[in-house]
């Protein structure tokens, strides 16, 4: 059920950094009904930057604040996984919805944790699995729907890019390759798009094995990973994921092979998406909103308020893919 509070949907940002500035951000002024009122960020002279040049009248560099700020009834947990149960707990424990980045936590037990606060309080959760509601993707899904496909017996995740410059600092290597405040290493951050978008077009997983290495030793958690898996709908899957491809190298398609046909896409890219029938080849190309995040932001508003379904993307289905990421791991 929604919580038909019928007013302005006021947020706080926890975390205002690079994926507030397009990716997000400036949706949460877009849809109506919405407004941005407050900001939170450690470092209290980028919070500051932030909220002046996105006409945001307080910044606080103490997250507690932002959440009992009396003019927040709303809270976007834009801060690295190892924080998001700390502040979505303490959100929601405050009375306030919270919209959380992916994934959703650093683990599956604080998955679990989130979401039995959320039923404790009464108080929903949404995670920012956004590509559930863009077109480009929602088309992957028409064609599934509509049985072009046939009955789909596999589908395979190749993804693999080269280290990144910032690898290579061990002084300042990146958070997202810090346990600690990550959850794990780049597949955390990026295979959870992934594996979050087959259980959105193929339903849930429920079975899942997989092994990982380290080869490069550029940092300590996992740089190279393979997994599979079985959906409840009998669908087999495979995947694997470098982040230590050569140079010049990068690859980043899922294929979907069924009775009639094959489908490819990307997740990142968004190169075409490719089917092959036994009519020819056709291609499908769809255009992303200037704010990427945008449809789902637009949905959850819309819920808040008492003028939508249930959003797409909630506590409950993007655990599903913090269980199935932890499993894969080991």
């Amino acid at each position: 059920m929604s919580l038909n509070l019928e007013i302005m949907i006021k947020w706080g940002f926890i975390g205002c950094g690079d994926v507030t500035e397009k990716k997000s951000g400036p949706a949460f002024r877009k849809v109506e009904g919405s407004d941005v009122v407050a900001v939170m960020r450690r470092d209290t002279e980028k919070a500051k930057d932030y909220a002046l040049r996105h006409r945001i009248n307080r910044w606080y560099n103490n997250a507690h604040d932002l959440i009992n700020d009396p003019e927040v009834n709303a809270v976007y947990i834009a801060t690295p996984p190892g924080s998001h149960a700390e502040y979505a707990i303490a959100s929601m424990k405050a009375g306030k919805p919270v919209y959380i980045e992916k994934p959703m936590a650093a683990s599956f037990e604080e998955c679990l944790q989130i979401n039995q606060v959320s039923k404790e309080t009464g108080v929903p959760c949404f995670v920012a699995y956004y590509r559930r509601t863009l077109p480009y993707f929602l088309r992957v899904k028409q064609i599934i729907d509509d049985g072009l496909l046939g009955d789909i017996s596999t589908v395979q995740i190749k993804f693999a890019i080269p280290p990144y410059k910032a690898d290579f600092d061990l002084d300042n290597l990146p958070w997202r390759v810090k346990k600690e405040i990550a959850g794990a290493g780049y597949f955390y951050d990026l295979a959870s798009h992934q594996l979050d978008l087959l259980d959105y077009l193929l339903g849930e997983i429920e079975e899942v094995q997989g092994y990982k290495n380290n080869i490069a030793g550029l940092y300590d958690v996992e740089d190279t990973v393979v997994g599979s898996f079985r959906f409840q709908s009998g669908v087999l899957g495979s995947g694997s994921w470098s982040f230590i491809a050569p140079q010049d190298t990068r690859s980043d398609l899922i294929y979907f092979t069924g009775t009639k046909g094959r489908l490819s896409c990307s997740t990142f890219d968004f190169s075409p998406i490719l089917l092959e029938t036994s009519e020819g080849v056709q291609e499908f190309m769809e255009e992303n909103p200037e704010n990427i995040q945008f449809y789902l932001i637009r949905s959850i508003v819309n819920f808040l308020n008492g003028k939508g379904d249930e959003p797409i993307s909630t506590g409950t289905t993007a655990m599903r893919t913090n269980f199935v990421m932890d499993k894969i791991l080991g």
